[in-house]
């Protein structure tokens, strides 16, 4: 029976507030640099029917909602790390307990549920009856395939005092908690009194190994487990307890192997490019940041402050209907010429109007002021994106940003966070494209004349009136590439390939979707042509935004969307910048507004094949 944690290992996270990491992007990109073959984080969202930040973790990490939620796999994916919740289930407030486990099985991202069901004060404290009166409401109210886990004290004398019977069907995988040195047994005796007892409860056994300070002793256990026992994934209970010379221990994959960590620039540009990459940030405490009032009185009785998610203070108000009060203005000083993709953060928080006015101004061949409105209370915690601009380091006003308060709401709040440059390419660059081929297939198959290539089909077809009479009717956009043979999902988690050389404008997770890519790819050197590639439903993404990739550069890997679709590679071609502004762009019906903004792209790959062909 596979489940989500086959060849996976990871580790456990319980209070954002004693770890020495302020924020998840912190969190995140500290565990893949010291051990990226954990590729899995076990989060505690929720004690009983209480969220974290209600249980004492007030932490910005601290889980307080959906959208907290949202933040941590929005990150963990940006670190091709999966995010798998866990709950102490008390079995007192049925319905609460199981509407906070709906809350979490439901979220887009989340790949498991782990129930921590102890025999102890603080742990399920219900009667036999409940377990079932509780199960019954989750397993009603969220996806048929998501899998939910059970973690225990797998000691003998435990097993029959948390009722397995009654939570057997509705749980898929065992969690043992084989803690060694906490029970005063020796890591052999401890993983042997795990799988005795727990082998009788019919479910795949993944045990949660002990960090301790002896990485001699964890090596063991590690190595029991996986040989001995033919565990085919494993946990480390707690991240908190890692101390610096225990990361080695941990990088450690199920076949053995040692990940080494990856290289923060793996495709560097050729000579006399710009290095991708290198952005400017200004945030509202830097010098580059100015706000002032239009009647020159001090703002400071008018914003207000917060830290956000990333660590840095936020100012906010309330937006005015009518007329502004404050303005705020970004400096980013550009001392290269270039094409920049320029980017605001909205925070999770005090951010609800929809109509925030952004100004970019003195954009090449766009002199003055251009107005960007986004609605701030769409995004929570991420970078949204103006759009690509050539920039010029002589003009001492290019790519300033302004902002105001009129919005023309009344109940609305407006923050000013940070404004980000990012240099996607040098002007004087002359990178072009050699020609385009099919984003999968291994590489013999890309390189034939076949498109698509080997036994991949599209399911769907450019253009195409689908899904008749249901809401989600609609005229595809692109092709839906799929592989059944020789099996059916052939496809599932096979690597995807940039189709062309580019630079990555978008890596995001969008409802119904999943994660997308968008590549704004090279000029064509036949004709000059720029598109841009939209690479979505996918998983296991390996590019950052504004990162330059090469004609068969692996980007990622095919998903299914979160599991809401599937699994398949959604491919499409823009010959305009829709997707450069909206990643999520969908006619649905509109055939016009289809073809205006896209192209077959198997007519377009077969047409424009590299020049070696």
């Amino acid at each position: 029976m596979p489940t989500p944690y086959d060849n996976l290992v990871a580790l456990w996270h319980h209070w954002g507030r004693v770890i020495r990491s302020t924020t998840i992007d912190e969190f995140a990109r500290d565990i893949k640099q010291r051990a990226p073959a954990i590729r899995g984080v076990f989060i505690k969202t929720h004690h009983g029917a209480q969220w974290m930040s209600q249980w004492g973790d007030t932490s910005p990490m601290g889980i307080s909602g959906a959208d907290s939620i949202d933040r941590w796999v929005n990150t963990l994916a940006n670190y091709d790390m999966e995010f798998h919740a866990w709950c102490v289930p008390e079995g007192v407030d049925i319905a609460g307990e199981a509407q906070r486990m709906i809350d979490v099985a439901t979220r887009p991202g989340v790949k498991s549920l782990i129930l921590d069901v102890e025999p102890y004060a603080g742990f399920y404290q219900g009667p036999k009856e409940s377990v079932r009166q509780l199960m019954v409401q989750v397993r009603a109210n969220i996806a048929a395939g998501f899998h939910i886990g059970i973690s225990i004290d797998p000691r003998p004398n435990h097993y029959n005092e948390i009722f397995p019977d009654e939570w057997y069907p509705f749980v898929g995988s065992a969690h043992p908690q084989v803690y060694w040195r906490t029970f005063q047994v020796s890591p052999d005796r401890a993983l042997s009194d795990a799988y005795t007892t727990w082998r009788k409860f019919r479910r795949p056994i993944y045990p949660v190994l002990n960090v301790i300070s002896s990485p001699t002793e964890m090596a063991q256990a590690r190595s029991l487990a996986i040989t001995q026992y033919g565990a085919t994934g494993i946990s480390w209970w707690l991240h908190s307890a890692v101390t610096d010379s225990l990361w080695s221990t941990l990088n450690v994959a199920i076949d053995g192997t040692v990940v080494n960590p990856p290289d923060p620039n793996p495709n560097p540009p050729p000579p006399g490019q710009v290095p991708t990459g290198y952005e400017i940030v200004v945030k509202p405490d830097d010098a580059a940041y100015k706000d002032g009032t239009y009647d020159g009185t001090p703002t400071d009785p008018l914003f207000k402050t917060f830290t956000n998610e990333r660590g840095w203070k936020v100012k906010y108000k309330q937006s005015q209907p009518a007329t502004s009060t404050v303005w705020a203005r970004w400096d980013p000083q550009i001392s290269r010429t270039g094409w920049y993709e320029i980017s605001a953060f909205v925070p999770g928080q005090n951010a609800t109007t929809d109509r925030a006015r952004y100004k970019l101004h003195n954009a090449s061949g766009q002199p003055g002021e251009q107005e960007i409105s986004i609605s701030q209370a769409r995004f929570s915690d991420v970078w949204v994106p103006f759009g690509v601009y050539q920039l010029n380091a002589d003009d001492p006003a290019a790519g300033v940003v302004f902002l105001n308060d009129l919005t023309g709401e009344s109940d609305t709040s407006i923050a000013f966070d940070a404004i980000r440059w990012r240099l996607l390419g040098d002007a004087s660059s002359n990178a072009v494209a050699d020609g385009f081929d099919p984003p999968i297939g291994v590489a013999s198959d890309r390189a034939s004349a076949r498109v698509w290539p080997g036994a991949w089909f599209d399911a769907t077809g450019y253009a195409h009136r689908y899904r008749i009479g249901s809401p989600a009717e609609a005229y595809h956009t692109g092709a839906d590439l799929n592989l059944n043979t020789p099996t059916w999902d052939t496809d599932a988690h096979s690597p995807v390939y940039a189709a062309a050389s580019g630079v990555v404008t978008t890596v995001r997770r969008y409802t119904t979707w999943g994660m997308i890519i968008v590549i704004r790819h090279d000029p064509l050197a036949s004709t000059g042509q720029v598109v841009y590639c939209r690479y979505a439903h996918v998983e296991s993404v390996r590019v950052r935004e504004g990162q330059r990739v090469r004609r068969g550069d692996q980007i990622a890997s095919v998903g299914n969307a979160d599991g809401t679709q599937p699994y398949h590679l959604h491919f499409d071609v823009s010959p305009t910048d829709v997707l450069k502004d909206r990643p999520d762009h969908w006619p649905k019906l509109n055939l016009a507004n289809l073809r205006a903004n896209y192209v077959d792209p198997r007519v377009f790959v077969a047409s424009n094949r590299p020049v070696r062909r």
